[in-house]
């Protein structure tokens, strides 16, 4: 084993066989054949096909960390729903270990040693008004209850609304919002924000 390849993978946050083939000096197929081996040993994590982390780096990544790799692991995609307005304190429920994007590509999910990263594939209509904030792309608050919404209009997502303080909403941006989206969405956001 290679001690000081493994040191200089420690310093990232997620690598792929490419990653491993120029650490360790080795060609890309052997790359792939050694991330499988210490995969099965338990030195690295996968976390989708070509996506590691160093597997005792894994139980120390904060939650910040956790968000960038949710951006990472499904490209395009930025950080909503739920788990925005939790970050913006619109909620009171506080999601551990459970992270949800919205995706063009695709519905996904991924589970690492317990840490769900669920995807939500939303139309390129609807693929606006989020901003990089600290390195993560995550939805303006509107846009993360907007997309949620939109999601729970169609039975595809469970909402708490009690648990929403959507007076800290901006009311004239969620009108905004949904102009572009469906009467039924647009509807059930008059309703419970009462604009």
């Amino acid at each position: 084993m290679d001690y000081g390849a493994l040191q200089k993978l420690s310093g990232r946050l997620y690598f792929t066989a490419g990653d491993a083939a120029e650490i360790f000096n080795i060609t890309i197929p052997s790359a792939r054949v050694l991330c499988t081996r210490y995969v099965k040993r338990g030195i690295f994590l996968r976390l989708k096909k070509n996506f590691y982390v160093l597997d005792q780096n894994w139980k120390n990544i904060s939650r910040e960390d956790r968000l960038k790799i949710a951006n990472f692991l499904q490209v395009p995609s930025y950080v909503s729903f739920m788990t925005a307005l939790s970050l913006y304190e619109v909620t009171t429920q506080v999601q551990r270990d459970f992270f949800e994007s919205a995706s063009l590509k695709r519905s996904v999910r991924f589970d690492a040693r317990g840490t769900v990263f669920n995807y939500y594939k939303m139309k390129k209509e609807y693929y606006f008004d989020f901003i990089k904030k600290d390195g993560i792309f995550i939805a303006t608050p509107e846009k993360a209850f907007v997309d949620m919404v939109y999601l729970y209009s169609f039975g595809k997502y469970a909402v708490d609304f009690a648990s929403l303080e959507v007076e800290k909403l901006d009311k004239g941006r969620l009108r905004e919002i949904t102009a572009v989206f469906p009467r039924k969405t647009r509807n059930i956001v008059r309703r419970v924000c009462r604009i």
